[in-house]
């Protein structure tokens, strides 16, 4: 076994769909590698919140959460992250108070921004929604103390794909919704430290939030409102290497130059996700990998992603044309994929670059059995215990 490293290693799922299995599928195997992340030392069992997409389970982290901390005894569990707009603050509140009652001390609540802002009336007429804009981060691959820094893509264009738009009415997202952010975190933490006041000063009592707070978070994936946010409150901070590698050092850096001290926090602290695939050797870690350039392309285009494809399906597909595959290179080329040494090397640089206290990773392949391998192996490569 390597010698331990200093830094924890936490777990970020999906619940990938594969080809030819169904939802019941994917969310038994959450369970499954949840169950084997904590035997083998892993700090937290994260879930990923995603709607319509026919090749992701996960878009109930609060039900899944509570199956999950059933299902374990010491992890902590919790969202990375529970997308506000898509509820009322106090139904957050409701629900994760339930289940910091009956665990407590096990349970994180990552706060995520996301919604359909309200676009110039010139570029896309008027009230129309879109994706939000990332603060800008330089132009051009970088290297930032051996880790890669690529340039930034584009994601969908100016205005939302047609899927986006349905699942936003679904939801109940208007344009704008995200500029409530920073108040609806600020509601959920006072329900739970029983501080909340209604407009007309009514106390409001909120079991079983009240007194059954979790660990807060919040996650970000640039140098954006977020991680100001984090800041300002103290919070510690997720930072999204693995869905936006262009933007994680000044979303980080956002984040530090704007800390507060708190009751939480007396200095800044950060997770950094990251892709990793590992294997006994890179050529078989490189071949059970195989099927993720179409699978991240069908969620950087807008089309929701598919089920996760059959390895050796992969390479039957007709290849990306030129574009394509330079919207998607950036995930390629910062997924860590190869033998135990090599990846927790990798995972090492990335600590080091970003100063990250904590690391997140998050391993899709199409097979159950690769995925808990993997988990196993960068365990021992980490030192895990």
């Amino acid at each position: 076994m390597s010698k331990p490293s200093v830094v924890p290693l936490s777990v970020l799922d999906l619940s990938p769909v594969s080809a030819g299995q169904c939802a019941a599928d994917a969310l038994r195997n959450t369970i499954d590698l949840a169950v084997s992340a904590e035997a083998l030392g892993y700090s937290r069992y994260w879930l990923a919140e995603h709607h319509l997409s026919p090749g992701v389970a996960g878009s109930a982290p609060h039900v899944l959460s509570a199956v999950i901390a059933a299902a374990t005894s010491t992890i902590r569990v919790g969202t990375a992250a529970t997308i506000l707009g898509n509820y009322r603050p106090v139904q957050i509140a409701e629900n994760i108070g339930t289940l910091s009652a009956l665990y407590p001390g096990r349970v994180d609540l990552g706060f995520g921004r996301s919604g359909v802002p309200k676009a110039p009336a010139d570029e896309t007429g008027p009230g129309d929604p879109r994706p939000p804009v990332a603060s800008p981060a330089p132009t051009g691959n970088r290297v930032v103390d051996g880790l890669l820094i690529p340039a930034p893509r584009p994601l969908f264009g100016k205005k939302f794909p047609e899927r986006f738009q349905v699942q936003a009415d679904l939801l109940g997202r208007v344009p704008g919704d995200a500029d409530n952010f920073e108040n609806d975190v600020q509601d959920i933490i006072a329900f739970f430290a029983g501080e909340f006041r209604a407009a007309e000063g009514t106390e409001v009592t909120v079991h079983p939030a009240q007194g059954n707070a979790p660990d807060f978070w919040i996650h970000g994936s640039s140098a954006g409102p977020s991680a100001r946010l984090a800041g300002k409150l103290g919070l510690p901070f997720g930072a999204n290497y693995h869905v936006a590698p262009a933007a994680v050092m000044e979303s980080i850096g956002e984040y530090r130059s704007h800390f507060k001290p708190s009751a939480t926090l007396a200095k800044p602290y950060v997770a950094v996700s990251a892709d990793v695939v590992v294997a006994e050797t890179e050529s078989l870690a490189r071949t059970i990998a195989a099927g993720y350039a179409d699978w991240v392309h069908s969620i950087r285009t807008g089309r929701g992603a598919i089920p996760y494809p059959v390895p050796e399906d992969a390479g039957r597909q007709p290849e990306l044309e030129p574009a394509e595959a330079w919207l998607i290179q950036d995930r390629l080329d910062t997924r860590f994929v190869g033998h135990p040494a090599q990846v927790a090397e990798g995972l090492r640089t990335l600590q080091r670059a970003t100063g990250a206290n904590e690391l997140l990773v998050t391993t899709i392949t199409h097979h159950q059995s690769d995925r808990i391998r993997s988990q196993e192996l960068l365990a021992q490569a980490w030192g895990l215990s």
